[in-house]
């Protein structure tokens, strides 16, 4: 399984964990290994988890970001992948800047309305802007 589905199925847990209300990581551990659903991948487990323990500060950046958007006004889909797109931005060091931002807008471009994948470009463009003075000092 490429990146791009691993990276959607991440997505699909997000939003499954935010719509349930219940912890993502909870969420996870209950599907790996679980005879009932496809094998997770290793990528959908570490952007899980990486988005789980970096919320704090990515809800952060994306309230700061999204102009004239709170996150209870974003549409739920569009903030999952947003949480990816930052979190591969600032922590997924194997990540190139572009490459985030594009994956970003393709997975808005498939599970989103027509508005989110110029929504999404334009929070992370923000973001990537100044991806590098935010990375160092995380």
């Amino acid at each position: 399984m490429g990146r791009r589905a691993l990276r959607r199925r991440a997505v699909e847990m997000l939003y499954e964990a935010a719509q349930r209300g219940i912890d993502p990581v909870t969420l996870l551990a209950s599907r790996v290994g679980s005879p009932e659903v496809d094998p997770i991948g290793d990528y959908t487990i570490a952007l899980v988890e990486g988005v789980t323990a970096h919320r704090e500060r990515i809800d952060e950046l994306l309230s700061e970001h999204a102009q004239g958007w709170t996150l209870d006004r974003m549409p739920p889909v569009d903030l999952a992948v947003l949480r990816v797109g930052v979190y591969e931005l600032l922590w997924a060091a194997d990540v190139p800047d572009p490459v985030a931002i594009d994956e970003a807008v393709g997975l808005a471009k498939e599970l989103s309305t027509d508005d989110s994948p110029r929504f999404v470009n334009g929070v992370l463009g923000r973001i990537g802007n100044i991806a590098d003075r935010l990375r160092a000092v995380l």
